[in-house]
């Protein structure tokens, strides 16, 4: 195996090596900022789902730990208004990370389909010093299509990342917009 890695770099071209590490730090990247997103949405759903549960039973407002609670607070009158506000305010802090997530998403095959194409270009270019056998010719495009393959791994994540956190931003607007339904059902 550890043989293997060391033949796969010595035979590969630069650029293609570049690549490689490039998705990787993606990679790194895009598993960091979900984890984060995804506990950190999940502890703030909890909050709010507890928040609209006690509207539900009975409570005159919403939970001290709401998102929606700080608005409230400073306003001298709850309005439909300052409940939007508050709205738009949770939805732009849920919806942080998505973009970095739905940028690599959609870059990273690129990425790889270049490091693909320096590596098959490199790959003639060998054939044109060589005998040409077709030996040289499958190792280098089997070779050069780790690029290819690695850019749509990467991709694969980002977007699958990037759709369970855009269902936990939309679960998380949705008990905002209760709360704030009830909220002025009541004429609080």
């Amino acid at each position: 195996m550890i043989n293997n890695l060391i033949d796969f770099y010595l035979k590969s071209h630069p650029v293609t090596i570049g690549v490689l590490v490039l998705l990787s730090i993606y990679f790194l990247i895009l598993n960091w900022v979900f984890f984060y997103r995804y506990f950190s949405l999940n502890s703030w759903l909890a909050r709010e789902s507890a928040s609209l549960e006690g509207l539900l039973l009975g409570a005159v407002t919403v939970n001290e730990n709401s998102f929606l609670n700080n608005f409230i607070r400073r306003s001298n009158s709850v309005s439909k208004e300052v409940l939007q506000l508050g709205m738009l305010a949770a939805t732009k802090e849920a919806t942080k990370g998505l973009s970095i997530l739905s940028i690599f998403a959609s870059t990273t095959p690129f990425i790889g389909l270049f490091g693909t194409v320096v590596s098959i270009l490199d790959t003639f270019t060998h054939i044109g010093q060589t005998s040409g056998s077709m030996s040289v010719i499958s190792s280098g495009v089997s070779d050069a299509l780790v690029a290819t393959a690695s850019g749509i791994f990467v991709a694969i994540f980002a977007y699958t990342y990037h759709q369970i956190l855009k269902r936990k931003a939309y679960e998380l607007t949705n008990y905002l917009q209760m709360q704030s339904d009830a909220i002025i059902a009541r004429g609080v």
